[in-house]
Formats: structure tokens, sequence, C-alpha cells
């Protein structure tokens, strides 16, 4: 990638710049309802799959579509576009004792991070 001024930034910013690819035509591995388990993996490189959710089960509540990957995007290795699903999980699941009885936490997660339980 070349340099990029910061105007540019601002305007594709202004202009509702997205990582959202609507055209690519990617079967999605998951769909509402699934229980799901985040991946307990610990890369070296740049995640969004975050560490507290490694390893814990929870629910795809919402399909948002596919999206720039940023796990090889920011690897330069290319957008390998993803489908994303927010995910909801008990606050027991996440935190265990200290969590509240009847709170939850939902976090959007790329499909790569998740597999069946």
């Amino acid at each position: 990638m070349g340099d990029v001024t910061f105007d540019e930034i601002v305007a594709a910013v202004e202009g509702g710049a997205t990582t959202r690819r609507p055209d690519a035509k990617i079967e999605p591995r998951f769909k509402v309802g699934d229980v799901v388990r985040v991946k307990n993996e610990h890369p070296f490189h740049h995640t969004r799959s975050t560490r507290y959710s490694r390893g814990k089960t929870g629910e795809v509540v919402k399909a948002h579509g596919v999206f720039v990957y940023p796990d090889t995007n920011s690897e330069w290795q290319g957008e390998d576009p993803q489908h994303v699903y927010t995910v909801c999980f008990s606050a027991r699941e996440i935190w265990g004792e200290d969590g509240v009885d009847g709170d939850s936490l939902c976090l959007d997660l790329w499909e790569p991070y998740l597999e069946q339980p």
C-alpha cells in the first residue's frame, strides 16, 4: 500500500468507507441460533479474537454478512473476506463465578475464530 494522506483518510471515513464485501459469494458456516465455541488459538499476529472469549461457548444471534478478515489484511496477505456473526455468551461463561447470573456479553466475531463445540 502506498502512502495515504490524512485528507484521504478523512474523505474515506466521511464517505462511509466500509470493509463489507457483499459481492463475495461465500456460504456461511453458521446461522442464527447455532451454538459455537471460540477457538482457543493464540496467534502471534493481529487478531480481533478477544483472549477472554477463547475457548468459550455462546450462541449466534445475528449474521452480519461478509467483511474483510482483519487477521490477513493487517499482515498484507489480502482481504480474505469472511462472514461475521454476533455471538452472545452468558456472563458466567466468560467470567466464571465473577459473572452475574442473567447478564450476557455479545461480541462480533469473524467465522475463522469459531468452531462447533
